[in-house]
């Protein structure tokens, strides 16, 4: 099987990559710009280059023909349609990455399967992801282009740390203010529904739809079946790093409203809302399908990970301050009523 990839050593895609490399009856190919190459060195064929530089991509594609082409970097139609004029023709299987933080919000019901309406208002990523599943839609209804739509929620592997709350560089400090013994925002009270899928699961799903004539037209989502809340994915953490938790909860609605970061979109849009996804349509499609790697395991997989790749560790200090300011303002206002309250008991 020839099979094709743009992008490829991402979160998602690099644990897809590692699988198929280990059969020797998958050709494999890469188009990107040459990041973390060097791991898949001489057990792949990197096309490099931009894919947006399109003209530069049909000259180095000119002749091929692959069974399977995935996109895992594409995030608006206009990405989508370059993608159609590259590979019209060229594969019997186009399949785009799309979101589950497409799904309706707010949701109607917490349970979640590919018939829950996609709309979500809050978040602008989100709605690009709507806008290009329904330009592959309609290309395969109208032209027979052989579209799979995947649908991917929180997926995390060696390198990342999932958390709810965090900046611009990544959760390190999240995880740094938890080794310190500092107080770590928890958005809500914690107790809201959430699924962590390791790649590493992801990759049996995905691979198991790779060349399946049933997945054609379909849209499917591929999660892990274990569902936590916030407040046990943290305590998790914490256990992986050995050192006690100090969970602060805060209200979504006050972190967006407060924040610089993307807490509209990424909480009021998707994390803040419990979801249960239900996997019956891949099990049917991918019979021997199960996600096995519990999140306690690979959370500390990841921490092992994290703590030994400084590369991994990058420092925001600008995130940790606003933390110690969104902390220090709302325990100066709860005591500042609990003060009122007293003295109004006292009248």
């Amino acid at each position: 099987m020839k099979i094709l990839f743009i992008g490829g050593t991402g979160t998602i895609s690099a644990g897809i990559t590692r699988e198929l490399i280990k059969n020797p009856k998958i050709e494999l190919y890469l188009i990107n710009r040459g990041s973390r190459s060097e791991e898949f060195a001489d057990k792949v064929t990197f096309i490099k280059g931009d894919i947006n530089k399109e003209a530069e991509i049909a000259k180095k594609i000119e002749g091929l023909q692959f069974d399977v082409v995935a996109d895992f970097i594409g995030y608006l139609p206009e990405h989508i349609e370059r993608d159609y004029r590259l590979f019209k023709g060229k594969t019997k299987q186009f399949m785009y990455i799309s979101s589950a933080s497409a799904y309706q919000k707010p949701l109607n019901d917490y349970r979640i399967t590919e018939a829950t309406p996609v709309s979500n208002p809050y978040w602008e990523y989100s709605r690009n992801k709507i806008a290009c599943e329904d330009y592959l839609i309609k290309l395969y209804r109208n032209e027979g282009f052989p579209v799979t739509i995947i649908r991917p929620s929180h997926t995390y592997d060696e390198r990342s740390v999932p958390v709810g709350v965090r900046g611009e560089k990544g959760s390190w400090q999240v995880i740094k203010r938890i080794l310190e013994g500092k107080p770590v925002i928890i958005h809500g009270d914690g107790t809201s529904l959430w699924t962590m899928t390791h790649a590493c699961d992801f990759a049996k799903g995905f691979i198991g739809l790779m060349g399946n004539f049933r997945a054609i037209g379909e849209t499917i989502h591929i999660t892990s079946d274990e569902t936590l809340t916030w407040n046990q994915i943290y305590q998790c953490i914490a256990n992986a790093l050995g050192v006690e938790l100090h969970a602060y909860h805060v209200a979504s609605e006050f972190l967006a409203a407060v924040s610089k970061y993307d807490f509209i979109g990424g909480l009021i849009g998707d994390k803040a809302n419990s979801v249960v996804f239900d996997n019956s349509k891949l099990k049917r499609l991918v019979p021997d399908f199960v996600a096995t790697k519990h999140f306690e395991e690979g959370i500390k997989e990841t921490i092992d990970y994290v703590l030994t790749h400084e590369e991994c560790q990058k420092e925001d200090q600008a995130f940790d301050a606003w933390c110690n300011y969104v902390i220090e303002v709302l325990e100066e206002a709860k005591n500042t009523l609990a003060n009122k309250k007293q003295c109004t008991q006292l009248m």
